[in-house]
């Protein structure tokens, strides 16, 4: 039986919202072990006069629990 923790994070891009996706999983592939699901949670964005300027995510971030693993 896998035991999975949630982590929510909010990840940022100049460009999409696909782009903050990725961003935010890619950075915390860096330090989260077992990354297994996400979920968004909300989109939001800063509009500039008339044109988005800046994307935001909000992730429900699912990573598996090494319950092997040996403390060094």
């Amino acid at each position: 039986m896998d035991i999975k923790k949630h982590l929510i994070i909010t990840g940022n891009s100049t460009v999409s919202w696909k782009d903050a996706i990725v961003k935010a999983i890619a950075e915390a592939s860096k330090t989260i072990d077992y990354l297994s699901e996400v979920k968004i949670l909300e989109q939001r964005a800063i509009i500039d006069g008339n044109k988005i300027s800046e994307y935001f995510v909000d992730l429900d971030l699912s990573f598996i629990i090494d319950v092997n693993r040996k403390d060094s």
